[in-house]
């Protein structure tokens, strides 16, 4: 299995260096397993309210980018996002964020993924889900 993972953190590595937009989030990749992904998300210009909390559209991308990661996995490449949807529990703050995909459903065409979003001290403070193809592209 070493062989696998290490193409999945390759795979995943690869694709976010390869999206201008998530290199301007600046995500970056913390653990993953075959069900799991772990992204972090530090705080910068840009991506704030008022300088302490974080905007919910970078919140929301980085749920995004955490369930099709999840699914690229077992796919073996990024795939597109379907839908998603976005709960925002408290609001995001401190100098970082981490956002944990985990596989829901992988189907032949369809895959499902929900993403919990926690501060810095472990606080809950957004939850997604997504549905995304199953196939690369």
């Amino acid at each position: 299995m070493p062989d696998r993972d290490s193409f999945s953190w390759s795979l995943v590595e690869s694709i976010l260096a390869g999206s201008e937009a998530i290199v301007a989030l600046g995500v970056t990749l913390e653990a993953l397993d075959e069900d799991t992904v772990v992204l972090r998300m530090a705080m910068r210009p840009g991506l704030t309210r008022d300088g302490t909390i974080y905007h919910g559209g970078p919140v929301a991308s980085l749920i995004d980018i955490a369930g099709d990661m999840v699914v690229a996995v077992r796919a073996g490449g990024g795939v597109p996002t379907i839908s998603l949807r976005v709960d925002y529990l408290r609001p995001c703050t401190g100098p970082w964020l981490r956002a944990t995909g985990r596989l829901r459903r992988y189907g032949r065409t369809i895959s499902v993924s929900d993403v919990d979003v926690h501060d810095d001290q472990g606080r809950l403070c957004a939850v997604g889900r997504g549905t995304y193809s199953s196939l690369v592209g």
